[in-house]
């Protein structure tokens, strides 16, 4: 939810409104230390294969909802 906020703020919004509310709003809203816990927790219990599909998964959400956001912003404009 975060990327596409993020996303949606870069299509809509200033630099200067898109540095105060992607960092202050996105950076509340979203995370990196539990995805960076839970990628971490399964390399450590062995599960390296899941490890590697966790990162890989969560970042090709991440940029796929950004690039989901632009594209809405761009549409409503």
């Amino acid at each position: 939810m975060g990327s596409f906020v993020l996303g949606l703020l870069t299509g809509v919004s200033s630099a200067q409104a898109h540095l105060l509310l992607g960092t202050g709003f996105c950076g509340a809203l979203t995370t990196y230390s539990t995805f960076s816990y839970e990628t971490f927790r399964l390399y450590e219990n062995g599960a390296k294969g899941y490890a590697a599909l966790n990162a890989a998964g969560s970042l090709a959400a991440g940029l796929g909802a950004v690039w989901l956001g632009v594209e809405t912003a761009a549409g409503l404009l």
